[in-house]
């Protein structure tokens, strides 16, 4: 094998996670899957919306849900305090923003680390966990993007109500 494939082949071993705290938890989406993480700004509430959709912010312009993915993991709501932050995910439709309590540091982790989620987690609360990895400081929950925006949940959003 060239050297050059050996380097390849470690870089795809490894990635890098946008971790933050819910609830005392640590939980990170893949860099990939995040578009920017913002300080918390004025959050409109929309009456007769789920109250995971905790409202609407403008981001430079465009109008950008946000959601309180707490409830769907089985936690309680975000806890807002001057930490709280917004991470926007990239989404083919429409980015959205993920209300966390705190940012926490970006990691680098090897996909061999990586265990698969609890047995022991419910099948809604699975679907939205890609691993599970174990770091210094604890573990770290990786959430799957991809099955947020797939989720029940998001596409109750996207379907109009009947009349």
């Amino acid at each position: 094998m060239a050297e050059g494939d050996e380097q390849r082949e470690e870089v795809s071993a490894a990635f890098r996670l946008v971790c933050f705290q819910l609830a005392g938890q640590e939980l990170g989406f893949p860099i990939e899957a995040v578009r920017e993480t913002i300080r918390l700004r004025p959050i409109t509430r929309v009456i007769l919306t789920p109250p995971w959709l905790v409202g609407i912010f403008s981001l430079r312009g465009e109008i950008v849900p946000a959601v309180d993915i707490g409830p769907w993991l089985g936690m309680p709501t975000a806890t807002l305090s001057p930490e709280s932050r917004l991470v926007v995910l990239r989404n083919p439709g429409k980015p959205f923003g993920i209300l966390v309590d705190q940012l926490a540091e970006l990691r680098t982790l090897e996909r061999a680390d990586l265990a698969p989620p609890p047995p022991t987690l419910a099948p809604p609360q699975a679907a939205l966990i890609s691993g599970v990895a174990t770091t210094p400081t604890g573990t770290v929950r990786i959430i799957d993007a991809d099955a947020l925006v797939a989720s029940d949940a998001m596409r109750s959003l996207r379907t109009p109500s009947p009349n």
